[in-house]
């Protein structure tokens, strides 16, 4: 199961891609047009032309995640519009697009504390 966090990095593709990507050709979306690693651990998040159905790509270390959602009915009611090939959003921002919402029309509160990005181990303490 995945679990999506306020600690993970998103990127959603402001522009629409071809479905028949499978994992390899989304890797290759990520390094050649959104000019991002698909090894960073980041999520991407991609939707298709019509809006009715996103990907989600993501590396946890072992391996690829590729997930996607097809609704049911309707569209997607909000994906963002930029000059720039990927936009960064939350992961509260992002929940509420996979639920066909609109995430600029809900008052969703700041996260309380952010994790830096490249979080460092703690360091072992020995305990005789």
């Amino acid at each position: 199961m995945l679990q999506i966090t306020p600690q993970h990095r998103l990127l959603l593709a402001t522009a629409p891609i071809d479905f028949r990507r499978g994992l390899d050709g989304l890797a290759a979306s990520c390094r050649l047009i959104l000019k991002s690693d698909p090894f960073s651990g980041a999520i991407f998040a991609f939707r298709n032309r019509a809006g009715t159905s996103i990907k989600l790509l993501i590396y946890d270390g072992s391996g690829f995640w590729l997930c996607q959602k097809r609704f049911s009915k309707g569209r997607l009611a909000w994906w963002p519009t930029s000059r720039e090939e990927a936009v960064e959003v939350r992961a509260a921002e992002l929940q509420l697009i996979l639920a066909q919402a609109n995430p600029m029309q809900v008052a969703i509160p700041d996260d309380w504390r952010r994790l830096p990005q490249t979080a460092t181990a703690m360091p072992s303490s020995d305990c005789n």
